[in-house]
């Protein structure tokens, strides 16, 4: 009774807090401005806040909680666009939304994917708001029981999610998957500081890849090379299709589907270190495993829309609280968000017990905040969407250009590296040899993003297993086997049966016909390669460093394994097999009218002039070359839309205080920004 005596009063101080006009004012600024920074690519909540950051200092407490609310809560909203609209993920959390939102809008169907996510995005967000208004006095026992062994399971449920999305041939979605957890590795590791498949004469490799990176890469440059090489729009029929209202009636025939993605948002959301980078993976599996006919998912299944969207949305108010509670950041986003509320008023808001004890009225009113960022966010998305959603109407050779200068400046952002832009290419080559061999991307990109957690998760794990074995067998039993462990471990097996039965009804890359067998034996001696270098690589680690070749070493010998069956069954079976999938055999691509290679080619001339130009200067020869060359278009028209590019990119950088990629021009001369 005592906590419900504190909590009303605060309830309604913390509606006297927000119901003002100044700080409605500053909500729908800070909802305008998310939606801004989640149309764009790579960007995300963690830019869009550091672009607030200097902001911060000194303002008064609920307005500038009502600017950053603003903005955290719509990203997940307004990243949809970009998913669904283009086939480019628009953050980390919204990677799943692309496997069936954007085969949506290639029919022509986009309102109607926009429509089901933007109404799942609302119910998810409102979700996530009511669960941290009834926990967020109760929550604490939750989270801290959540220990290492917890943490390491909820890693490996994501994992699971592998068996649901291998595709047809489940050895290939397996192997895909240890490829990423590969890549994931690279760099020095966590534990000891050992080197993997890196080495300090490349700096760059030793902090390894950057999740913008590899999501931009794996999805986003095949998705784009694919349609260039069409040269059509991205909707067929060039028609948006009459689905806003066909949208909400999905959702509401799905809604048991959206309320239980919407749960698993808020829990994934609790867990530091997860967050939005596997939520939507876990969600989406979900609702591949609860669908009867699983023929359609990777096609345009709604169902594909709905889930990701509940949960990528109800799991900002489940990363708050251990944010608020404890100070522990569940994502990067709310580590920003924590540094931020140190610098607002006289920087006494601390977050943590003492906030929940002191300012309970604020923290209250971050939970209302969140609920109306949500709604109005919401509106803003379906106000703006029939124009937004024209984009898939415009011939696509008019979009590429714009859409490789948006992604080269996105990747560019996570390490201010000229290798970001090599990385980038690098890895969509990787993204594109997986879509032409029907090997799962998803898959890939789920084994990258948890393999750090695995490895930190597991290592630690271990080392305070192996101090309770020393204390008594049963002790370290008891440690890794709690019963948090026992029910996440029966969840985790569960999904792996019913992955197993279920893959093979799954295309996660469409109709992908089999060709001969010569492309596909090549690439997957290709990927043996890299294993064995791995393998050989994590080998030579010292034994004193135990910790930091495990993984590697295990996860390797797992991917081989794969990798050695597939080759033994490609050489027996014959050229008809699903092992021989390749869609440069039959399909769009088989038929499209221009060649890959000379499409990839546009890109690697724009990095490549980047490296000696300098960014701007690249982009503005890119652009002018591609659009009069490339799409034929007029001198007016070229020139208009090459000067509306480096303009848009000029008021980004400047906005969000980016540089751009330097080049050997740059070295050599001291010129003015934006050239500099």
């Amino acid at each position: 009774m005592d906590v419900f005596a504190t909590a009303l009063p605060a309830l309604g101080e913390a509606w006297a807090l927000i119901l003002q006009p100044i700080v409605l004012g500053y909500l729908v600024l800070g909802v305008v401005m998310g939606l801004a920074v989640g149309v764009f690519p790579g960007l995300g909540g963690i830019a869009g806040l550091s672009l607030l950051l200097p902001f911060m200092f000194g303002m008064e407490p609920v307005l500038g909680l009502a600017l950053m609310i603003g903005m955290v809560a719509v990203v997940p909203t307004s990243d949809t666009f970009s998913s669904v609209l283009m086939g480019i993920p628009g953050s980390s959390a919204s990677q799943a939304t692309v496997l069936d939102g954007f085969p949506l809008a290639k029919k022509g169907q986009a309102a109607r994917a926009l429509s089901a996510a933007f109404t799942s995005s609302l119910f998810g967000g409102l979700v996530g708001a009511l669960f941290l208004t009834l926990f967020i006095l109760v929550a604490r026992p939750i989270v801290l029981a959540f220990g290492l062994p917890e943490m390491l399971m909820m890693t490996v449920l994501g994992l699971s999610m592998v068996a649901v999305l291998a595709g047809r041939v489940a050895l290939k979605g397996l192997a895909a998957a240890g490829l990423g957890l590969l890549l994931g590795t690279i760099g020095e590791a966590d534990a000891g500081g050992s080197l993997r498949m890196a080495t300090y004469d490349i700096p760059y490799l030793t902090d390894g890849l950057d999740l913008v990176i590899v999501g931009l890469g794996i999805f986003a440059i095949p998705e784009i090379i694919g349609l260039l090489r069409q040269d059509r729009a991205i909707a067929k029929d060039a028609t948006l299709g009459a689905g806003w209202g066909d949208g909400v009636r999905d959702w509401v025939e799905n809604k048991w589907l959206s309320i239980r993605c919407s749960l698993i948002g808020v829990l994934v959301g609790i867990i530091p270190g997860l967050g939005g980078s596997v939520v939507d993976w876990i969600a989406y599996g979900h609702a591949v495993q609860t669908t009867k006919d699983k023929s359609q998912f990777g096609k345009g299944e709604i169902r594909g829309v709905i889930g990701p969207e509940s949960s990528n949305n109800a799991k900002e108010g489940g990363g708050l609280v251990p944010t608020l509670l404890f100070g522990i950041p569940g994502s990067g986003s709310m580590a920003i968000f924590i540094g931020a509320i140190a610098l607002l008023g006289s920087g006494d808001i601390e977050v943590g017990p003492a906030m929940l004890r002191d300012n309970l009225n604020i923290t209250y009113s971050i939970v209302w905040l969140l609920a109306l960022a949500n709604v109005v966010g919401t509106v803003l998305c379906i106000a703006a969407s029939g124009g937004i959603a024209k984009l898939t109407t415009i011939r696509f050779t008019y979009l590429a250009p714009f859409l490789f200068m948006l992604i080269s400046f996105a990747a560019f952002q996570s390490g201010q590296n000229f290798e970001d832009l090599l990385a980038l290419v690098a890895i969509g080559l990787i993204g594109i040899f997986l879509r032409r061999f029907d090997w799962s991307r998803p898959a890939f990109l789920i084994g990258f993003v948890l393999s750090n957690p695995v490895e930190k998760f597991s290592n630690q794990a271990f080392q305070i297993a192996s101090f309770r074995f020393r204390q008594g067998f049963n002790e370290g039993i008891e440690y890794l086997f709690s019963p948090i462990v026992i029910v996440l471990l029966i969840v985790t097996v569960v999904s792996v049966v019913m992955g197993i039965r279920q893959a093979k009804s799954i295309r996660v890359e469409g109709d992908v016909q089999s060709g001969s067998k010569r492309a596909p034996m090549v690439f997957l001696f290709v990927v043996t390669a890299y294993t064995v270098c791995a393998l050989i690589n994590a080998n030579m680690i010292p034994d004193y460093n135990l910790t930091d070749k495990i993984v590697p070493l295990l996860v390797g010998g797992i991917t081989l394994l794969c990798c050695l069956i597939l080759t033994v069954q490609m050489i027996l079976r014959p050229e008809t097999d699903a092992l021989f999938a390749d869609k440069e055999a039959f399909g769009e691509d088989a038929d499209a009218p221009y060649g890959l290679w000379p499409t990839l080619a546009w890109f690697g001339g724009l990095i490549a002039a980047t490296w000696v130009l300098g960014f701007i200067l690249a982009l503005a020869v890119f652009l002018v070359t591609f659009l009069r060359v490339r799409a034929q278009s007029s001198w007016p028209r070229t020139l208009i839309l090459t000067a509306s590019g480096i303009a848009l990119m000029c008021v980004m950088a400047g906005a969000l205080n980016r540089d751009f990629p330097p080049g050997l021009l740059q070295s050599a001369t001291n010129l003015p920004w934006p050239l500099n």
